[in-house]
């Protein structure tokens, strides 16, 4: 018998917050789903209209300029700030969406459209599996065909073009790969106690876990930590994995991480 043939996949690459989000949809290219994925981009350029810091007409500018009111926002912004609080408490403080500074939820903004964007479309009838990747941090729901797993690349910061380690999917329905980190963008990110850049000895932290709005969160978090107390904090997480790699090339994991490699 000849092996059934893989699901038809409907890809696209969107330019917007200033990255890309690549989709990748498996089960077939239908009206219902091109349809989705028009809503779904739709949906990421009005979270940036909202979210954007600089944009000075978006609800987030205008909320830090104390020219609207959290319950005169968008649901999404209440939404976000909810989450982002939620993630705050969580960590300890030490993921924040004001830094010692005027209120910025965008690091929470963007793992959330993600995974957002990457549910509705994997309820549309048809759709086996969904991936969706946003400037690197990925949302993975179902599968791409029968029998195969979605795999996840992360990249070796101090060996650029090279893998640090894959992470697969298999039999996991929902699985989130996010990385914060100085390889792409030097050290962009800050220490909530000081507002200013974390001085840790990392130099990157990707989580793996069901998901990407709290994954995302959760990497910048263990990054301003550093590693030793980075690590025995996601490893108090529930249903989190990770993997954190230091500036002397040293490599530490969760201890379920194995389970995840392949």
């Amino acid at each position: 018998m000849a092996p059934a043939a893989a699901p038809a996949s409907v890809r696209h690459a969107e330019e917007v917050m200033g990255t890309v989000f690549s989709f990748d949809i498996r089960g077939g290219e239908t009206r219902a789903v091109r349809r989705a994925l028009e809503d779904a981009v739709a949906g990421l350029h009005r979270v940036d209209a909202l979210f954007s810091t600089y944009r000075e007409d978006s609800e987030v500018s205008r909320l830090a300029r104390g020219e609207l009111t959290p319950d005169r926002c968008a649901p999404e912004v209440s939404e976000v700030l909810a989450l982002a609080a939620e993630a705050e408490r969580v960590s300890e403080g030490w993921f924040s969406p004001r830094y010692q500074g005027p209120l910025d939820p965008t690091g929470i903004v963007k793992g959330w459209s993600a995974e957002r964007a990457a549910r509705a479309l994997a309820g549309v009838e048809g759709v086996c599996g969904v991936s969706v990747n946003g400037g690197g941090d990925v949302q993975l729901l179902g599968v791409p065909e029968p029998g195969r797993a979605w795999r996840v690349g992360v990249a070796d910061p101090l060996r650029p073009g090279g893998l640090a380690a894959v992470i697969s999917a298999a039999g996991v329905d929902g699985l989130s790969v996010a990385t914060s980190g100085t390889a792409e963008r030097g050290n962009h990110i800050a220490d909530p106690r000081t507002g200013r850049s974390a001085v840790t000895d990392l130099v990157a932290v990707t989580v793996v876990g069901p998901e990407l709005t709290w994954a995302d969160c959760w990497a910048t978090a263990a990054f301003a930590m550093g590693s030793r107390t980075g690590l025995a904090w996601l490893e108090s997480l529930p249903g989190v994995e990770a993997l954190l790699i230091t500036a002397g090339d040293e490599v530490r994991c969760t201890g379920g991480l194995a389970a995840r490699l392949g």
